[in-house]
């Protein structure tokens, strides 16, 4: 298998989820991914594309979101890169404890995390977050 890699850089608005959504099916396609895989890496990006956007760049359209998808051997890696103020992941709550089970929001990270091999922020230099996530196939 060759290794192939795409690029995107999208407006913070969250329409835009759906084309980084859509670019990623097409590429883990191309992967050679199987279905099962497929669709926990469409939830992945779907939620740290939204979370860059909506969180991290507070969906100010001066601001754009940067997806990148790698696939080498048998692994899929996934960057989604922010221009916002960085967060630190320990804080969010557990959607999973009793007193959040039916808050609307908070499940991105538990659903990244839970569909991917490794999932790992960063803040960058420049400013805005990473989120780097792998999936081994």
């Amino acid at each position: 298998m060759t290794e192939q890699t795409t690029r995107l850089v999208l407006p913070s608005h969250i329409e835009a989820v759906a084309d980084a959504a859509a670019a990623a099916t097409d590429f883990v396609h191309n992967c050679g991914i199987g279905e099962d895989a497929a669709f926990g890496i469409d939830m992945a990006v779907r939620e740290a594309v939204t979370n860059a956007m909506v969180h991290g760049n507070n969906e100010d359209e001066a601001k754009t979101v940067e997806l990148t998808l790698n696939c080498m051997g048998h692994e899929l890696e996934i960057e989604v890169k922010d221009q916002g103020e960085g967060f630190d992941p320990t804080t969010v709550p557990d959607p999973t404890d009793p007193a959040n089970i039916l808050k609307t929001s908070g499940r991105g990270i538990f659903l990244m995390r839970t569909f991917m091999d490794d999932v790992q922020w960063s803040t960058r230099p420049e400013g805005g977050t990473t989120v780097r996530m792998v999936k081994k196939f």
